[in-house]
């Protein structure tokens, strides 16, 4: 299994499983496992916040960390709370713990409450709340686990918040390298790289590497 790289004190992974499996509140050692578990939670958690509660509020950073909790609060002590630790990924550093208050806050001001609820947003305009939203939370990552699943909920909320089907995210995992290029993009602003897979997910656009003519 593909894990962050976590800088931090001993005791980060959880005894017996070869450094693949954060420590857990369940005990799991085998990555495999642990991946069935957070699956299944994460449907759970998708069937609460898209159909049983959408919420239809101005979003915050206080809506993700719950779900976040909601999601993991059985499995990880840490759930729903900012990370202490730094993290990266392949050589790719995301934002350094001590800079995740002040990124989330303005993260909340420059995007949360700028864009939702998406209901009132041109199509347009919705395709770039959601792919500067998802953006700017992977490089924030400001969880130890689940960042990319949680950015991917909260553009399916806001997707839903405007009328629309949550996104496919098929053409986002056939061609992951050009993805996470996108992501790399948002470091210097250029949004338009993360606008086309949106479009894609969306069903706006075709699945190749460039918009269609």
């Amino acid at each position: 299994m593909n894990r962050y790289a976590v800088h931090s004190a001993e005791g980060e992974f959880e005894p017996g499983s070869d450094g693949l499996v954060l420590r857990n509140l369940l005990g799991i050692t085998s990555a495999q496992e642990m991946d069935e578990v957070e699956l299944g939670l994460l449907a759970q958690l998708y069937e609460e916040v898209l159909v049983t509660h959408l919420p239809d509020h101005v979003l915050t950073v206080a809506d993700i960390k719950t779900w976040h909790r909601r999601w993991l609060g059985h499995v990880y002590t840490w759930a729903g709370q900012e990370r202490s630790v730094n993290m990266g990924k392949g050589g790719f550093a995301f934002a350094a713990s001590g800079q995740i208050p002040r990124l989330l806050a303005t993260f909340e001001q420059d995007c949360l409450s700028r864009w939702t609820p998406c209901d009132g947003l041109s199509l347009e305009a919705l395709v770039e709340a959601i792919a500067v939203s998802h953006v700017e939370l992977i490089l924030i990552h400001p969880f130890r686990e689940g960042n990319g699943r949680l950015a991917r909920l909260l553009a399916d909320v806001m997707a839903v918040q405007a009328g629309r089907e949550p996104l496919d995210y098929t053409a986002w995992e056939t061609h992951k390298a050009q993805y996470i290029a996108a992501i790399h993009q948002g470091v210097s602003m250029d949004w338009e790289p993360m606008k086309h897979w949106v479009r894609v997910a969306m069903g706006l656009a075709d699945n190749g590497l460039t918009p269609p003519a």
